[in-house]
């Protein structure tokens, strides 16, 4: 596992806003009393959506405090894991699913499409700061490779031109359609087959 770091800049404070507050308390209330350090993780993916995908070391400091807990038991926690952000990553957070089903229907493709169109290099953010990417670990989608997350959004069945499309989405600002595009609805088999013995007449 690579080391993961926190930004060298760093905001000074952090607070909940009030809808991110109410949610914080819902998740709290799920726990006994003596049990609610448990909702950190949960707490410190509330702060990673309230604070453009990233959480600040301020952000961890907060959640120590609403739960009663270390604030080096938050950060270690928040490190350990890489579904949190460490660092800014932009508006738009793209993780390109580059292990083997990916790799070999063309995940390549995709990494040259962020490349292409976001930045040169990993977790560089793009030129007007509102996306960035990198390579990621199986995302459970084998069956539409090769895909793409972003944000909390599948993107499936892709090729370079059609992630080239959705790039320029998202650097108008605009929120692409997730899901297959191949046009499929889940992972159901294509051109009406049913049965692995279809195969045999496609």
């Amino acid at each position: 596992m690579s080391l993961r770091r926190p930004a060298k800049d760093q905001p000074e404070n952090f607070k909940f806003s009030s809808t991110s507050l109410e949610a914080v308390k819902a998740v709290i209330a799920k726990y006994p009393k003596s049990k609610q350090q448990s909702a950190v993780m949960s707490l410190l993916y509330i702060a990673q959506k309230q604070n453009d995908n990233w959480i600040p070391l301020a952000a961890m400091k907060c959640i120590a405090k609403l739960l009663n807990m270390p604030y080096i038991k938050v950060y270690e926690v928040a490190t350990f894991y890489s579904m949190y952000n460490l660092s800014p990553v932009g508006k738009f957070f793209v993780q390109v699913c580059t292990t083997t089903p990916c790799m070999i229907r063309g995940a390549n493709k995709l990494v040259e499409a962020c490349k292409e169109k976001i930045s040169k290099n990993e977790s560089d953010l793009s030129s007007d700061k509102s996306c960035s990417w990198i390579e990621v670990e199986c995302l459970g989608a084998c069956v539409n490779a090769p895909m793409m997350q972003i944000n909390d959004e599948y993107y499936e069945d892709l090729d370079k031109d059609k992630t080239l499309k959705i790039f320029d989405k998202i650097l108008k600002g605009e929120k692409p359609q997730p899901g297959s595009y191949r046009g499929r609805i889940n992972n159901e088999p294509e051109n009406n087959r049913k049965t692995l013995m279809d195969l045999k007449n496609a």
